[in-house]
């Protein structure tokens, strides 16, 4: 369960950027993970509530954004999202190298509170 780890290393980001904020409790997490990275959500849920306990981010809402796989297709310029993980372009049926969407696994917007 690599969820796991992917908790860990994002409660040590979260605590990291929460010092160089002033922000002493957090409050809700907004987390991009795309289609590529194998992420179960619920996992990572789950994960992640159980590594948050007694730190600043315990009882903090994490909201995960599905990423879909969308490719470019350099031959017709074609922009689409790729279907049942066939890396094909719809149209000219060329294999498709350049993906625009779909690795992501990143942190876009931390709520909490101040000491203030």
């Amino acid at each position: 369960m690599h969820e796991l780890s992917m908790a860990e290393s994002l409660i040590g980001i979260l605590v990291d950027e929460a010092r160089n904020h002033g922000i002493v409790s957090i409050k809700k997490v907004k987390l991009q993970v795309g289609e590529l990275a194998a992420v179960v959500p619920d996992s990572l849920t789950f994960c992640f509530e159980l590594v948050s306990r007694d730190t600043i981010a315990e009882g903090a809402v994490l909201e995960i954004e599905n990423v879909p796989i969308v490719a470019h297709c350099d031959r017709c310029d074609l922009t689409f999202k790729i279907q049942d993980s066939v890396f094909q372009c719809p149209r000219c049926e060329e294999p498709v190298f350049e993906l625009l969407s779909g690795r992501e696994l990143s942190v876009t917007s931390i709520e909490g509170e101040t000491g203030e």
